[in-house]
C-alpha cells in the first residue's frame, strides 16, 4: 500500500497559509488608507482569484520543506554510506569556516547563516547515525523545528505584508527589494518604528500554535517512513502541480485588470508580486509601452524645444542680463506631502516655518513631485528628466556621467557637494552622484562630538545643518561660489528626534511629529545661516523629494504627487506666489534663468517664468506614466494600456483633486505624453543623455 504522508503536513500548512491570506485580505479591505469602497463582483474578484493565486504560491513555497520529508530516511545512515556522508558534511564545513568561499562574496550575514545551518546538520545527521536508538526521537525534535520554522515564514510574511501596506497602500514591489538588499537599514527602521517585543511574542505565539496542531496531527507518519514507491509517486504528483502554478501565476497575474487599484493589490499574492518585482527592475519602454515614429516624436517636442531634431535636446540657454554667480543651497526634504502645509489647508500648525518662509519666497504652488520614492526625485531635481518606467537612473548600473544641474555648475566654476545625514551608500546615492561631479558629505564624515541624536536613518536634521553650515563656511573663505544639496532625513518612520524640541512627543513616533521636528530644524538653519558672511549671497531652493503616501484609488492620485516647492533669496527674488502647474524637474533650470546663466542643456526641465513655457507635470509609479496638461491626466501603462482622467480644479489649494475617467481618449495628449517618455528612455537606452565634454 502507498504511504501519501507528504501531503499530510501539506495539506495543514495549506489551510493555514488559506486562512492567514483570508484575513489578510480582510484587513486590507478595511484597512485606512484603503480610500476606496468595493462593489459585489470586486469582493468576489478579490477572494476567489485570490485564492487560487495563494494556492499556487504556497505549492512552489512548500518545495523546501517537500524536499527536506522526501529525504527521512534510514537506509541512508547504514554503513559505510552512513559515515560517508557525515565524513563529507564534516569536510564541508571546515572549508565554509575556514575557507573563503563564494558566500563570503555577497558579504552580510549569508555566510554566518550558511555556517549554522551546516553546522546543525553535521550535529543531528551525527546523532542519528551514533545513536540509532534515539534516532525517532531526533526526528520527531528535528520534524517539528522544520515544522515551526516554515510556519514563522508563513506569520512572519503575513504580518511583513501588512506593515508594507500601512506604509504604502501597496503589495510588495521594487521598494520590497530595496528593503530586502538594505537588510540592516530597514531593520533598524522596524525596531525603531514599532512595539517590536509584543510584535515578535504575537508572531511566535502564532507559530508555536500553529507548529504543536500540524505536529499533532502528522507525528505519526514518522513512525513508518515512505518507501521508495511512495515516494516517487509523491515526486511526480508535486511536480505536476508545480508546473501547474508556474504556468498558472502569469496568467492569474494578468487578471490584475481592474481601475480601481486596490482591487488588483488586493487580489494578488505578495510574495508573488515580490518575484515580478525582483525580476522586473527595468522595463523596456518599447517593448511595453506605445511607441511614435521618430518624426512624429519630435514634432511634438520640437514645440516645447525648438531646433530639436532627434537625439540629445542639446541647445544654447542665454541670456541678456549679467550672469549671477550666487551661492546655491537646493534642500530636498524627506516625505513632505505640500497637504502638511497650512497654505493648502492643514491645520494642525505641523510647519509653522516653511508657511512663513513660502511667503517671502518665490513660491511654486502647484507643483508635482515626479515619483514616489526619494531617488525618483534626486533623479528628478539633478538631471532634471521625466521619470522612466523601472528603477530611477539613481539605481541603475548605467547611472554615471548624466549630464547633470552638477555639469551647469561646474562650467561655472562652482564647488559641488552632496550633503545626506545618513549613509550615501543607500538606494546607490553615493555610486551615482560621486560618477556625477559632486563631492559627498555624509554621516561618515561627522566626528562623534557632531552627532547629538541618531536613528537607522542617520543623524537628525539639525546635526546635518549644523555640519551643512560648517562646510559652507570652509567653502566661502576658499571665494570661489558653492553649490551644496543637503538631503533630509528626519520625516521617515520611525520618526525619531531629540526630546524637548517640538510639543510633540517623539516616543509618539508620529508623522506629525516628523514633520514639525523637520519645520523646526530647517527654522534652526536659517537662524543660523543669516550669521553668515555667505548667507547674503546665497539662493536657497527648498522642494520636497516626494509625499508621504501615493496610495490612492487610481494609480497615480493627483493630490499625492503635488509637493511644496520654493526658491527663497531676500533682497534679490521678490515674495511672489506662482500658481503654474510645474514639475519637479523644472525647478532647477527655472533656477538657473534667474541667475542669467548662459549654458548648453540637455534637460527636459523648462525654466518655467519664460513666456514660451508650456505647462505642463510629469508623475509615475515604477510602470505607471503619467502626464499632466490641460486638466487632464494622462496614463501610459504596460501591454500599450492607456486611461486618461479629467479634473475640473485648477486651485492649488484643492486639497483632494477628484478624477473622472474620460469617455473618449484625446489622442494629442496621448501623443504628447508617449513623445516624452517614449524620448526620455531613448535617450538613456542609447546613451545620448551623457555629460557634454
Amino acid at each position: 500500500m502507498l504511504n501519501l504522508s507528504f501531503f499530510k503536513p501539506f495539506k495543514y500548512l495549506l489551510t493555514c497559509y488559506l486562512i492567514l491570506n483570508l484575513l489578510l485580505r480582510l484587513v486590507f479591505v478595511f484597512h485606512p488608507i484603503t480610500t476606496s469602497s468595493f462593489t459585489f463582483m470586486e469582493w468576489c474578484k478579490m477572494f476567489s482569484i485570490g485564492a487560487v493565486n495563494d494556492f499556487f504560491v504556497f505549492i512552489l513555497s512548500y518545495a523546501l520543506f517537500g524536499l527536506y520529508y522526501l529525504f527521512l530516511s534510514n537506509s541512508k545512515y547504514t554503513k559505510p554510506w552512513g559515515y560517508i556522508i557525515f565524513g563529507s558534511l564534516v569536510a564541508l564545513l571546515i572549508y565554509i569556516v575556514f575557507f573563503n568561499t563564494i558566500l563570503n562574496e555577497y558579504g552580510g550575514s549569508i555566510p554566518e547563516i550558511a555556517q549554522a545551518f551546516l553546522a546543525i546538520k553535521v550535529f543531528c545527521f551525527g546523532i542519528c547515525l551514533f545513536f540509532p536508538r534515539n534516532r525517532l526521537q531526533i526526528r520527531q525534535v528535528i520534524y517539528f523545528f522544520s515544522l515551526a520554522l516554515f510556519s514563522l515564514l508563513l506569520i512572519q510574511n503575513t504580518v511583513s505584508e501588512y506593515f508594507f501596506w500601512n506604509e504604502f497602500g501597496l503589495r510588495y514591489n521594487f521598494i520590497a527589494v530595496d528593503y530586502l538588499v538594505y537588510t540592516n537599514t530597514v531593520i533598524g527602521n522596524i525596531l525603531e518604528s514599532y512595539p517590536v517585543v509584543p510584535l515578535f511574542i504575537g508572531v511566535g505565539v502564532l507559530t508555536l500554535t500553529m507548529a504543536v496542531f500540524i505536529y499533532r496531527k502528522t507525528y505519526k507518519n514518522l513512525r513508518k517512513l515512505m518507501n521508495f514507491p511512495s515516494k516517487l509517486l509523491c515526486s511526480i504528483s508535486y511536480l505536476l502541480l508545480v508546473f501547474l502554478a508556474i504556468y498558472s501565476l502569469p496568467k492569474l497575474s494578468n487578471l490584475e485588470n481592474a481601475s480601481n487599484v486596490f482591487t488588483n493589490e488586493i487580489q494578488a499574492n505578495g510574495t508573488y508580486k515580490f518575484y515580478q518585482a525582483f525580476n522586473h527592475s527595468e522595463l523596456d519602454y518599447f517593448k511595453f509601452f506605445p511607441v511614435l515614429s521618430e518624426d512624429k516624436m519630435v514634432s511634438i517636442l520640437r514645440d516645447d524645444y525648438p531646433g530639436y531634431k532627434g537625439k540629445s535636446l542639446l541647445r544654447s540657454i542665454s541670456s541678456d542680463s549679467l550672469e549671477l554667480k550666487k551661492n546655491v543651497v537646493l534642500i530636498t526634504i524627506e516625505s513632505l506631502s505640500a497637504d502638511f502645509m497650512s497654505y493648502y489647508g492643514n491645520e494642525k500648525q505641523l510647519t509653522p516655518f516653511l508657511d512663513s518662509l513660502a511667503q517671502q519666497s518665490l513660491f511654486f504652488t502647484n507643483t508635482y513631485a515626479t515619483g514616489n520614492r526619494t531617488v525618483r526625485g534626486l533623479e528628478a531635481v539633478t538631471l532634471s528628466i521625466p521619470p522612466s518606467p523601472g528603477e530611477s537612473v539613481v539605481k541603475r548600473k548605467d547611472n554615471k556621467n548624466k549630464f547633470s544641474t552638477a555639469n551647469v555648475f561646474k562650467q561655472k566654476g562652482y564647488q559641488v557637494k552632496y550633503l545626506y545625514g545618513g549613509d550615501a551608500y543607500f538606494d546607490n546615492m553615493q555610486e551615482f552622484f560621486s560618477h556625477n561631479n559632486f563631492d559627498i558629505v555624509d554621516k561618515s564624515s561627522f566626528t562623534p562630538e557632531e552627532i547629538s541624536f541618531k536613528n537607522i536613518w542617520g543623524v537628525c536634521d539639525e546635526d546635518m545643518y549644523l555640519k551643512a553650515i560648517q562646510v559652507m563656511n570652509q567653502e566661502y573663505q576658499s571665494g570661489v561660489p558653492f553649490f551644496n544639496h543637503i538631503m533630509t532625513v528626519s520625516n521617515h518612520r520611525p520618526y525619531t528626534y531629540p526630546a524637548n524640541k517640538i510639543d510633540i512627543d517623539p516616543q509618539s513616533k508620529s508623522r506629525d511629529g516628523g514633520v514639525k521636528y523637520t519645520d523646526y530644524a530647517l527654522k534652526q538653519f536659517f537662524k543660523q545661516a543669516q550669521k553668515q558672511a555667505w548667507f547674503a549671497h546665497t539662493v536657497f531652493v527648498i522642494v520636497s523629494d516626494h509625499c508621504a503616501s501615493s496610495a490612492g484609488k487610481t494609480e497615480l492620485p493627483l493630490d499625492k504627487y503635488r509637493i511644496p516647492a520654493m526658491i527663497y533669496a531676500p533682497g534679490f527674488i521678490s515674495p511672489q506666489q506662482n500658481a503654474t502647474l510645474i514639475s519637479q524637474i523644472d525647478l532647477m533650470p527655472t533656477l538657473f534663468g534667474l541667475l542669467n546663466f548662459d549654458y548648453s542643456s540637455k534637460f527636459y526641465g523648462q525654466d518655467v517664468l519664460k513666456p514660451s513655457y508650456s505647462p505642463r507635470a510629469f508623475i509615475a509609479t515604477y510602470q505607471d506614466m503619467g502626464f499632466i496638461s490641460n486638466n487632464m491626466l494622462t496614463i501610459l501603462s504596460p501591454t500599450q494600456k492607456i486611461q486618461q482622467f479629467h479634473f475640473e480644479s485648477t486651485n492649488p489649494q484643492e486639497v483632494k483633486i477628484p478624477l473622472t475617467a474620460v469617455k473618449t481618449i484625446d489622442q494629442q495628449q496621448v501623443d504628447r505624453a508617449t513623445a516624452y517618455y517614449q524620448s526620455i528612455a531613448e535617450q538613456l537606452k542609447k546613451k545620448y543623455y551623457q555629460q557634454l565634454p
